[in-house]
């Protein structure tokens, strides 16, 4: 797998980026804070949140490749957790990261498409009600709600949502990735799961990886498709997958590096096969 790292820039870089800095090459980019972080989200928040999704991604990641390999996995969607409160928005203090919300407005939410649909009525200034489940206990949670900064016509309180699961693995699988976070890496995860359990997935070769992996296998978007395939490039890699969504911009950079897009596992590890 590629990551990228994403820092506060110096007041050197900042004033002077033209200069080409040696902390500046090999694809980096000075771009907006608030392109990085919502406005009022702070750089722990955003790390707390990172290191979230990269903890999800391994889960996913160990379901799919498992199933792959025939073992029985329990893994069905039941809720909406959060990954991220904002600052000073209504939730602020009422709803934590890792908080699941699996009611609101006394429907059943078990997608995130699921909370949208409950909030469809709301109107901003409106009060809502969500069933939460913390600490394997459930309480109901009362806030109030707010304008959208994109659609002032629509009600939120002021968090970011992913899909929670109850994903029950039938062996362990650990996955030590350091202090890198985000949900990128769980293509790579699942591809070296199946390598580990004794199936030749590289065949010898250099492959790099990435791709968000979805529980059903699907392979998702990534941030930061550029730096990424820089990284590959530089790693002298023979192949370098991507997903279906990516593959365009990461041709843009590829420079003769080989870019094959997925758009699920199983392809991921035909495309291995016949390459």
């Amino acid at each position: 797998m590629v990551d990228i790292v994403i820092r506060k820039a110096s007041l050197l870089e900042w004033l002077l980026p033209r200069l080409h800095l040696p902390e500046l090459e090999d694809g980096a980019q000075l771009v907006p804070a608030n392109e990085v972080n919502p406005v009022g989200v702070s750089e722990s928040q955003r790390v707390q949140q990172s290191l979230h999704e990269m903890s999800q991604s391994q889960l996913a990641a160990a379901a799919v490749a498992l199933r792959y390999l025939g073992h029985k996995v329990d893994a069905k969607p039941d809720g909406a957790e959060v990954a991220l409160v904002a600052p000073n928005a209504p939730a602020d203090g009422k709803l934590d990261i890792g908080d699941v919300i699996v009611g609101a407005q006394g429907k059943q939410v078990r997608t995130p498409a699921d909370l949208r649909d409950a909030m469809e009525g709301v109107k901003p200034g409106q009060q809502v009600t969500f069933r939460v489940r913390r600490s394997g206990g459930i309480k109901d949670v009362r806030l109030a709600t707010r304008a959208d900064d994109q659609n002032p016509k629509r009600a939120v309180v002021g968090i970011l949502i992913e899909q929670s699961a109850d994903i029950r693995l039938p062996v362990q699988v650990k996955i030590n990735a350091g202090s890198i976070g985000g949900p990128s890496a769980g293509l790579a995860f699942a591809l070296d799961i199946v390598d580990e359990s004794g199936h030749d997935v590289d065949g010898g070769r250099r492959i790099v990886v990435t791709g968000a992996l979805g529980l059903d296998g699907t392979v998702e978007e990534i941030g930061g498709i550029e730096q990424k395939t820089i990284a590959a490039r530089q790693a002298h890699a023979d192949l370098f997958l991507v997903p279906d969504a990516n593959a365009a911009a990461a041709r843009r950079y590829a420079d003769g590096l080989k870019v094959v897009p997925v758009s699920t596992f199983q392809e991921a590890l035909s495309v291995l096969a016949k390459t």
